[in-house]
């Protein structure tokens, strides 16, 4: 026997759980259903943000935000329209959970875990009498006359309107391919770049606010850098790999970047800056005390990387030498050799080709009752609470849709 729902979400996360969540509040009446594969829901949600959740971004004007997104800029400006980063503070105010602001403009509740934001959808979905059931793995979808048919491993289910909000789940993928839809081939995003050199050797921990490119491309960000034991990583990283996924993935992750640790300075501006330094600090050791804003340690190992004597003064600096050390400091290049994930929090570019969805409704154009939400299309941003609000968005439009 087969239990039918007016709507089933697959996919136990954040777009899920908010999908359903409208939906129950706008419609008490429907009778609604979130399966989810797994023994537990919204583990990602648990574990993002370093377990507090990075709920969203204070970004409040869409056409601002859209530019966070390497995947799905054009096409999250209408979404972004109906329902916002304000939308969202205001969402969870209402229910109990108030967010705070920090610095970089990410924003995470205000208890600092992400167990109250699991605490508030769990709460909200028992008195919405949402039915929540785990360890369901879809193993077949198919339209019939008048319902979804979905099979998992251990039940049979109907449903009037399916949501889909699986995220990067390929086994989905390729149910969905079968239903028509093309799947942009998944490749990672948010990832560190893995290198040796002696250079960044012994100096994990250190951070410096510094503009990385790849060579050989256009690619090109700014923001904290921090050196780790396998390479490089921190905001600035992360940001290129998401911009540069599809083309570092081409690139088997085998490049080489070019770090500015002057960030807007260039090389003639990082000469003229060398030769006052000479003049002004003629007794002092060079390699003794860095004199820009990142840790003398790293200025030591540049220094050094100068050809430049550990115990050489200011006043002995050659011509040569400010040309080598203005090159260090502004185009210094370093040979990637392969990536490792950021934390848990993995995210993949790819998933349905966004040609395929209504965006007025996350509707699908070859299904009029199957709808998506979150990562499951191709659209995927940089780290700062940029794909929660993805999530946050898509869930809110189809919840209106329906």
């Amino acid at each position: 026997m087969s239990q039918h729902f007016d709507v089933i979400c697959v996919g136990g996360g954040a777009a899920g759980f908010f999908t359903a969540l409208n939906i129950a509040e706008k419609h008490p009446q429907l009778k609604i259903a979130i399966l989810e594969r797994g023994k537990e829901v919204l583990t990602k949600v648990r574990i993002s943000g370093g377990g507090r959740c990075n709920v969203t971004h204070a970004c409040f004007e869409p056409n601002e935000l859209v530019k966070y997104y390497p995947r799905g800029e054009k096409e999250l400006k209408g979404p972004f329209n109906q329902f916002c980063s304000g939308d969202t503070i205001e969402w969870f105010e209402k229910h109990g959970v108030e967010l705070k602001i920090e610095e970089d403009g990410r924003m995470f509740p205000v208890s600092n875990s992400s167990q109250t934001i699991i605490d508030c959808f769990m709460d909200a979905s028992a008195k919405a009498g949402i039915k929540i059931l785990t360890s369901q793995s879809v193993q077949s979808l198919y339209k019939s006359e008048a319902f979804w048919k979905i099979d998992t491993q251990h039940d049979k289910f109907t449903a009037t309107k399916l949501v889909l909000s699986t995220g990067s789940n390929p086994k989905m993928w390729d149910m969905i391919k079968g239903l028509g839809h093309s799947i942009i081939e998944p490749v990672p995003s948010l990832f560190t770049f893995n290198i040796t050199d002696k250079r960044i050797k012994d100096l994990p921990g250190v951070s410096a606010l510094a503009t990385v490119k790849v060579k050989n491309t256009k690619l090109e960000a700014t923001g904290p850098l921090l050196v780790t034991h396998w390479g490089m990583s921190g905001p600035g990283i992360l940001k290129l790999s998401a911009w540069g996924a599809r083309i570092l993935a081409e690139k088997n992750y085998q490049f080489a970047i070019s770090v500015n640790w002057l960030n807007d300075l260039d090389l003639a501006e990082a000469e003229t800056l060398l030769k006052s330094l000479k003049q002004e600090n003629s007794k002092k050791i060079i390699a003794k005390k860095s004199p820009f804003e990142f840790p003398n340690r790293l200025w030591e190992k540049l220094v050094l990387a100068a050809e430049i004597g550990e115990d050489l003064k200011w006043a002995d600096l050659t011509k040569r030498q400010i040309c080598n050390l203005a090159q260090q400091l502004t185009h210094g290049t370093y040979q990637v050799s392969g990536k490792s994930t950021y934390k848990d929090e993995f995210v993949t570019a790819g998933g349905i080709d966004l040609k395929e969805v209504n965006f007025k409704t996350m509707q699908s154009k070859l299904h009029p009752d199957l709808y998506f939400a979150g990562e499951i299309v191709n659209i995927d941003a940089i780290t700062g609470g940029f794909n929660f609000q993805n999530a946050w968005t898509s869930g809110f439009i189809v919840a209106n849709a329906i």
